[in-house]
């Protein structure tokens, strides 16, 4: 059987995944529900052992990547586990947690001065395959240090999180992807603004081995729910007239 040159490259491609780190959990592509978000992902599937970049442009947006954040972390966690938020000023309030399915006392909290110090911190739990997940806050980081994360994490599968707000220098890094995360207005039951289910405009600027895309999502039962274009069209009304 005479196989194709398209057949040979989709092989190789998959036999050098698993060297740059992409593994997925237990085996299934839904492995923290982001739907069709996953198929951007090399094999359909959220790298784990791999680092994440997340850049947000002020404290608001900030807030918002936290909480997209922190609800990927607790499917990561579901099967029990500890993972660490590492950071020079917390902002995230640690009972909210159980909002996104994770017990508090499940999240030990590092709060450092220096960023360089958040950094040796985040070289050392990388380096743990006990943790399940490393979140660490930084306003600025390397492709050297990028790259150090990286290979940590391949060895460990520890999944990483950087979260870089007001990045002076928002330069290319070692991490497999880098998502922009904003927050989005919420709505009750009547279509009025208000207070209710925390939504997002997620995107997914860079993927390796993967394709890019821009999603609106909302938070409910513990689960991500892709909104409709309906919703989308007046989440976009109210912007403009807001």
């Amino acid at each position: 059987m005479v196989t194709s040159k398209a057949d040979i490259i989709a092989r190789l491609r998959r036999d050098l995944l698993p060297l740059q780190g992409f593994k997925p959990v237990g085996g299934t592509n839904e492995n923290v529900g982001l739907g069709q978000i996953n198929n951007c992902f090399p094999n359909s599937s959220f790298p784990i052992g791999a680092m994440h970049e997340f850049i947000s442009a002020d404290a608001e947006h900030s807030t918002a990547t936290a909480g997209f954040i922190a609800a990927v972390v607790g499917k990561l966690m579901r099967n029990g586990g500890a993972s660490l938020w590492i950071g020079s000023s917390r902002t995230v309030f640690p009972p909210a947690l159980k909002f996104f399915d994770i017990d508090p006392e499940k999240i030990i909290f590092i709060d450092l001065k220096r960023e360089k110090d958040v950094m040796w911190a985040m070289d050392e739990a990388l380096k743990c395959d006990n943790l399940v997940a490393v979140v660490g806050e930084l306003q600025e980081l390397s492709f050297t240090a990028s790259r150090r994360f990286q290979l940590a994490v391949e060895q460990s599968r520890v999944t990483g999180f950087i979260l870089r707000c007001n990045s002076r220098n928002p330069n290319i890094t070692a991490c497999v992807s880098r998502w922009k995360v904003t927050s989005l207005p919420c709505l009750l039951n009547d279509d009025i603004p208000g207070v209710s289910f925390p939504r997002w405009n997620v995107e997914l600027l860079k993927i390796r081995n993967g394709k890019p895309g821009s999603w609106q999502i909302e938070w409910i039962d513990n689960r991500f729910h892709h909104l409709s274009s309906a919703n989308s069209i007046a989440l976009e009304l109210q912007k403009e007239t807001g």
